[in-house]
């Protein structure tokens, strides 16, 4: 949530921010500040009523000592009047502040000013790319391999549940518990502290973190309970420092979950979602992290860089892309995407985005530090995908395809037990 006194000082330079995000409404940007106008007018009206009443209620007792006693009366009478004025006050006060939160929730952060221009996909722009394989023989895509060697029933997860939810069977359960658990030790060897959050939140959570109002549509409700499941675990993480002051010297907080992941992806369809390419219910490990205001971009490079070498090991064929501010979520400043190449379907397929929030997330949360002077201050939060396994494990099997069976790579033969899936 951006703040009203940077929408005040900074009014055309907000919207210039905003028209990069092809955002639609920037007369959103005057409302907020009358409202902030209205609601500053409403609390000096009362203030200056109660002033008047404090100071009256010790004049007449005054008045009545020195015995002015028609004066006092005269003074109680316009007390009581003052007194019947104040709720209306209040009243209108707390609908003024309920219209302003309301809107300013409405605004999207204000993309950084490395975002590049565009409206589309088409826009991003290609920071680093890798060469593309290529492929001999009979290739198949994954989702005709994971059939051919047993690995992932799709018929069954919709006989069960519904499309989208696969089921991970013999080898193809093992392949996803040994990524996700590669992945994890290789965040932790980085200093990210592992957890294993809720996987259903409240409503304040969703909100804090942006979802809310913005995604309520993508995600799943429980409607007896009023819990959302959770789309990534950066929800829950980043709420652990909801409504928190830190100390300086607690931060940077560095987290990495795994969760499972739950999005409605409503109006998907076609040969673009097949087999893993988009579900419902999907495994992802995510790292997140807490910064001081000043440090936050050196740590969304540190967090570019460890995916990239994350991808390297696994020895995918990739490409980093700066989003244009037509593609970039809601709540996010900068977002790099990391897309692994498929030999098999001949198509990029994203499997991380690595975004900085700067302080939109954390005022909404609530999360500030204490700098060096004893001030509270805004931490600024970033969030990355180290990985999201589907499309990873759909370009594992497609690119690493042999006549005898499907090679992994190094890392991943300790935790598999073996060096081959046939």
């Amino acid at each position: 949530m951006l703040q009203v006194n940077v929408l005040r000082q900074k009014t055309e330079w907000v919207k210039e921010r905003l028209a990069v995000k092809n955002f639609k409404q920037p007369e959103l940007v005057d409302e907020i500040i009358a409202l902030d106008d209205e609601r500053k007018r409403l609390q000096a009206e009362f203030d200056a009523t109660q002033a008047k009443i404090n100071a009256s209620s010790k004049q007449i007792g005054k008045l009545m000592a020195t015995g002015n006693k028609e004066e006092a009366e005269q003074l109680k009478a316009d007390v009581t009047n003052w007194k019947a004025s104040l709720e209306p006050i209040k009243k209108r006060a707390a609908e003024t502040e309920k219209k302003l939160e309301d809107t300013l929730v409405l605004l999207p952060n204000l993309p950084s000013e490395k975002v590049p221009k565009g409206v589309s996909a088409e826009d991003n722009e290609v920071v680093r790319t890798t060469e593309k394989p290529t492929l001999n023989g009979n290739v198949l895509p994954h989702w005709e391999l994971t059939k051919k060697y047993k690995l992932i029933d799709f018929d069954l997860g919709t006989k069960i549940t519904g499309s989208g939810f696969p089921v991970y069977t013999g080898k193809g359960a093992k392949l996803q518990r040994t990524l996700i658990q590669y992945f994890l030790d290789y965040n932790t060897a980085a200093g990210y502290k592992e957890i294993i959050p809720p996987f259903l939140v409240n409503e304040d959570s969703a909100f804090a973190t942006g979802q809310l109002p913005d995604k309520e549509g993508q995600m799943y409700f429980v409607n007896e309970d009023k819990f959302y499941l959770i789309p990534t675990s950066e929800v829950p993480l980043t709420n652990i420092y909801r409504d928190t002051i830190l100390k300086v010297e607690e931060l940077p907080v560095k987290m990495t979950a795994y969760s499972p992941c739950f999005r409605r992806e409503a109006g998907s369809y076609g040969k673009d979602v097949r087999g893993l390419n988009r579900l419902h219910q999907f495994e992802k490990v995510e790292i997140v992290q807490v910064v001081e205001a000043d440090k936050s971009y050196a740590a969304l490079e540190e967090m570019l860089n460890h995916v990239e070498r994350l991808l390297q090991s696994l020895k995918l064929p990739y490409r980093i892309l700066r989003l244009c501010g037509g593609d970039m979520s809601f709540t996010s400043a900068l977002t790099y995407d990391f897309e692994v190449y498929s030999a098999a379907q001949e198509r990029w397929l994203e499997v991380s985005s690595v975004s900085n929030f700067e302080s939109y997330q954390s005022n909404r949360l609530k999360c500030r530090y204490k700098d060096e002077s004893g001030k509270n201050q805004l931490v600024h939060t970033l969030n990355g995908s180290s990985l999201a396994l589907p499309r990873i494990m759909a370009a594992l099997l497609e690119n690493n395809q042999t006549e005898n069976g499907i090679n992994l790579p190094e890392v991943l033969w300790k935790y598999f037990g073996d060096e081959v899936i046939d």
